[in-house]
């Protein structure tokens, strides 16, 4: 099956790359061309090129708009029968409407965010969280696999990106604990490199704290995965919760916060910048 990718920023990159080990890439399209030059595979101007010429396309882009945008470009090249794997963190809704868009083509659509930061898309580790056809996803899942440890199909289109929801809201949960328990021990005086050795093996350890402590109270916030990213995925969260009737005040919380971040120039920087407001 040949494989186009459509986004080559820091997770995209990764997945790209163990798409090309694997012998899946055929085509690359990037909005800045500098990063399509390591592939050894055409680099197309324009996404509708790249969907003329590949079986399945994968998109991994920043927002709603973006997929909306490719989707509509893709539509005017793309094969019945082609199917589109969506790897970005989007609302429900627009999955939904892309779906609808592609599906008068006679292509397959599957909303599929991923969870594993860049550490997982550059080691092929990520956990995938498709929604839509079932069969498509059996036909696509090879290329998938090249890309991932777990696929879990979550049922109709959308539920994948409601389950990244819920991921996104826990992420915010766990870094507001992580922060703050670091910074109360380093309030303490604790060797912070020993703390977090030996917390990360106990009940309490989890991934955060594990790829993300030592460099946090080194005062490195290096992205990871950015927080005015993580800012637009919980105003998402947001949405839906206003729209089910449920409380998520940690995510609340955590959007008040990294605006506050954001406002002091730190939004490039990764989520784990929500350390500099509890050291205070």
């Amino acid at each position: 099956m040949k494989a186009g990718m459509i986004g080559l920023g820091a997770m995209g990159l990764g997945m790209a790359r163990n798409l090309a080990k694997a012998g899946y890439l055929t085509a690359v399209y990037n909005r800045t061309t500098a990063k399509t030059a390591e592939f050894k595979v055409p680099a197309f101007d324009l996404p509708e090129a790249l969907a003329a010429e590949v079986d399945i396309v994968l998109i991994c882009v920043s927002a709603d708009q973006d997929v909306l945008d490719i989707v509509e470009a893709i539509t005017k090249t793309i094969k019945p029968g082609s199917i589109v794997v969506d790897m970005s963190t989007i609302s429900s809704e627009t999955a939904k409407k892309a779906a609808v868009c592609l599906a008068e083509k006679r292509v397959a659509f599957l909303d599929a965010p991923v969870s594993g930061g860049v550490e997982g898309a550059k080691n092929g580790t990520l956990a995938m969280m498709v929604g839509g056809d079932a069969d498509a996803l059996g036909k696509a899942r090879p290329v998938l696999e090249a890309m991932t440890r777990r696929i879990i199909h979550m049922g109709k289109t959308g539920s994948g990106q409601a389950t990244k929801a819920v991921n996104q809201v826990m992420c915010a949960g766990i870094n507001q604990a992580v922060t703050e328990a670091l910074a109360f021990g380093e309030a303490q005086g604790l060797a912070m490199d020993k703390v977090i050795d030996v917390i990360s093996g106990g009940a309490s350890g989890n991934w955060f704290l594990q790829h993300r402590g030592v460099t946090m109270t080194q005062g490195t916030f290096a992205p990871g995965f950015k927080l005015a990213l993580h800012h637009k995925d919980l105003k998402i969260c947001q949405t839906i919760a206003a729209q089910t009737g449920v409380s998520i005040p940690l995510a609340d919380m955590t959007v008040t916060d990294y605006e506050e971040l954001m406002a002091e120039g730190y939004g490039d920087e990764d989520i784990s910048a929500l350390y500099r407001m509890k050291k205070q």
